[in-house]
């Protein structure tokens, strides 16, 4: 049986995303890449070879197909035409022979959350936010570690907790924390929120519409859909780790240089069982993914055809079941990685002394 799948990926960094695969359009100026991304159609990226079940030996390929608009064009052009554009992608997807479809960045998230793409194609469209929220809660517990955190001493602070993947996060880690900080910009929706995670397990929740919570946050995970960095250096605590699953990014690079004894970590990047080779150079070592695209490649290798996660709810048990799904086919959490570079032992160990002498 065919395994095939295809998954979306975008401009974020619009003159060097689009410079990977273009290199003479990515020398133009920003605003003309911008106004060409509404014109400019979808384009297949790369094939995708040999990913590999480590459990059934079953190999999936596919494809990086490219929808063209741009973080910011997605986020503020009409929906309709945000839509058609990512559907006219999924149905390239579909020419190309895909099984499945999996949207990443923001064309997962703009609207609603890919429900009307999906519906305008004959192919299952999933999100990948399932696999995100375990792969995020697996990282910043192996950072508390690394650290000497105790979880359960541990203050939780998520940033975006009204969205889909910040609040199951926050639902998923009640039980093991001292206490969460919900952080969003609607307080009817946070309160939503926060009943979720008091009924998961954790007494001592808050809610806030700014971040100052996060200045007694021993971890904070950060999934908004700014446009712009959120978290600056004075927003954190010694010792903070900071995972920032956003993209673009919501934490400042001012923090990496201003602040040495706070660990900011990307979220989401998951070893690929193969190895494969993604034709395609997205940022991330070899055999490295998003775990957006782990979601795509596990539900190819189980040959699980269906709209695993769509929409703004996930559903907890998805989320555990997706986890252990990956784990089975042989997808693990990647090592640490901050703005685009590895984190080595040294430098995480670096952190945990700096924030031991910040806190005598």
């Amino acid at each position: 049986m065919d395994s095939s799948f295809a998954f979306v990926i975008h401009p974020i960094d619009p003159q060097r995303d689009v410079g990977r695969k273009f290199p003479a359009l990515g020398r133009l100026p920003r605003p003309i890449i911008e106004a060409l991304s509404v014109v400019f159609p979808p384009v297949v990226v790369s094939r995708i070879r040999g990913v590999r079940s480590a459990a059934t030996d079953v190999v999936a390929d596919g494809w990086f197909v490219a929808c063209p608009l741009t973080s910011s064009r997605l986020m503020r052009l009409p929906l309709p035409v945000v839509y058609h554009k990512i559907a006219q992608t999924g149905r390239l997807a579909e020419r190309l022979g895909a099984r499945l479809l999996g949207l990443g960045a923001f064309t997962s998230v703009v609207g609603d959350a890919g429900i009307t793409v999906a519906r305008r194609l004959s192919i299952p469209v999933t999100t990948g936010n399932s696999l995100t929220v375990a792969m995020a809660a697996r990282a910043i517990r192996r950072a508390a570690e690394r650290l000497g955190q105790p979880l359960p001493a541990a203050v939780l602070a998520v940033v975006g907790a009204t969205g889909s993947i910040g609040g199951v996060c926050a639902e998923l880690l009640a039980p093991n924390v001292a206490g969460v900080r919900l952080i969003g910009r609607r307080p009817e929706a946070l309160e939503g929120v926060a009943a979720r995670v008091r009924a998961a397990g954790c007494r001592d929740v808050t809610i806030a519409t700014t971040l100052d919570g996060l200045r007694d946050a021993h971890l904070v995970i950060s999934v908004s859909s700014a446009l712009e960095t959120l978290i600056e250096p004075g927003h954190l605590r010694p010792g903070a780790v900071v995972l920032d699953v956003a993209r673009p990014r919501d934490v400042s690079r001012q923090v990496a240089s201003a602040r040495p004894d706070v660990l900011v970590i990307e979220g989401g990047m998951v070893a690929v069982p193969g190895p494969p080779d993604f034709g395609f150079d997205f940022g991330f070592p070899p055999s490295m993914a998003y775990a957006c695209m782990a979601e795509t490649m596990t539900l190819a290798l189980e040959r699980r055809f269906e709209p695993y996660t769509l929409g703004r709810a996930i559903d907890l048990g998805r989320v555990q079941q997706i986890d252990d799904l990956a784990a089975l086919h042989g997808f693990a959490l990647g090592g640490f990685r901050s703005f685009e570079r590895a984190v080595t032992d040294s430098e995480v160990e670096a952190v945990r002394r700096r924030s031991h002498a910040v806190a005598r």
